[in-house]
């Protein structure tokens, strides 16, 4: 279930991102990182995504493993 919530508000975030890249009223890079950031705990690609990120921009690390700590994403959840 809670997969499920996760994966619709990551695509809401992600639909809501794009338009809003060209719109001043919402900021659409957030929107597009919010969604990424979600969709990547349960889809390989978007996990790649974070990861890559993770490894060119290394300060983001940290608050990263937190959010997706946060949002109930540990390694010990994905092995069992």
């Amino acid at each position: 279930m809670k997969s499920i919530i996760r994966v619709a508000l990551g695509t809401i975030c992600v639909l809501l991102g794009i338009p809003s890249l060209f719109l001043p009223v919402l900021p659409g890079w957030l929107l597009l990182a919010l969604g990424f950031l979600l969709l990547s705990i349960d889809l390989p690609f978007f996990d790649r995504l974070v990861q890559w990120v993770e490894k060119r921009v290394p300060r983001l690390k940290e608050p990263l493993a937190r959010f997706r700590q946060f949002l109930g994403d540990s390694q010990e959840q994905k092995k069992s």
